[in-house]
């Protein structure tokens, strides 16, 4: 190969190392310890081929499932009203903050870009039982007792799901409000003009406008929502909780592997998520996008 054909291949080498070295090594390694039994402390020579037996145990760990319910129930409840609320959040700031859309963007994003060891922090804190605002608000307003939210099994995944859903709501209203920017608006004024009321002009316009949006929203939803670690890790100290109520499937992984030494029940367990997620993130792709029956003389 010439010089200058290999001068491309040059300048693109160091992201391709980068990505070999820390993006496809690890994968792959990954994939190969899933039919391995091994603990880090023997060494590489400690490796021991067991076939399928790290998946067959994986079928058969009540906590595995049980930290698939936790995950499943913790992403459809602070998934759905995200975008719940994202979607109207956006058409109000889009038709009625107009001089003053920036700045209120920016505070719904805010959350999204603050770390989450200080989110956890601070809503440790906001949930305490006997000092937390949120406790002292229900007590003050509503007569309601302490809530222990971080110690009782019944709360615990409510408060991670409100944290996910408070951090993760500003980000999606920024999606939306960007595909809102591209409808045009020569639509809706003549909408306007036939007489459609604000409600017709938003189911039949702007909704089915968002619809390529809405997809990629839920699908990064799904996706973020199976692999929720850091929220619930944090805030019930790596252990999940009270009965494991915020034990998550990746925290369950990280715990087989770095607190019960069994990393290839964990590569395991991490290549059937990963399963799980291709398979909810086809289902999401054929909701939004059906595929049309083919008849004899062209498509139905």
């Amino acid at each position: 190969m010439k010089l200058n054909q290999a001068t491309p291949y040059l300048f693109i080498s160091p992201f391709l190392i980068l990505f070999a070295v820390f993006g496809l090594f690890p994968l792959l390694f990954s994939l190969y310890l899933a039919f391995q039994s091994w603990e880090p402390t023997s060494g590489l020579g400690g490796m021991q081929f067991v076939g399928i037996d790290n998946f067959t145990f994986a079928f058969n760990d009540e906590w595995f499932w049980k930290s698939l319910g936790n995950t499943g129930w913790l992403a459809v409840a602070s998934g759905l009203p995200q975008h719940l609320v994202a979607i109207p959040l956006a058409v109000f700031i889009h038709r009625y903050l107009l001089r003053s859309r920036n700045w209120v963007i920016g505070v719904y994003f805010l959350p999204y870009i603050t770390s989450t060891v200080a989110i956890a922090i601070m809503f440790s804190s906001l949930f305490s039982t006997d000092f937390g605002l949120i406790n002292l608000g229900l007590t003050h307003i509503f007569s309601f007792p302490p809530v222990d939210w971080l110690g009782r099994a019944i709360h615990i995944k409510p408060a991670i799901a409100f944290i996910v859903f408070w951090r993760y709501v500003g980000f999606n209203t920024v999606l939306y409000l960007a595909a809102l920017q591209t409808i045009p608006s020569d639509l809706y004024e003549a909408a306007t003009l036939d007489g459609a009321s604000s409600w017709s002009q938003f189911w039949h316009i702007t909704l089915p406008s968002l619809k390529p949006m809405i997809y990629f929203g839920v699908t990064l939803s799904v996706i973020g929502g199976l692999q929720l670690f850091e929220e619930p890790f944090i805030l019930t100290g790596g252990r999940g909780g009270s009965d494991q109520a915020g034990m998550t499937t990746a925290m369950y992984l990280y715990r087989m592997a770095f607190d019960f030494n069994d990393f290839g029940a964990a590569s395991a367990m991490s290549w059937l998520l990963f399963l799980i997620v291709v398979v909810l993130t086809w289902l999401t792709n054929r909701a939004f996008h059906p595929a049309r029956r083919v008849k004899k003389g062209g498509l139905a």
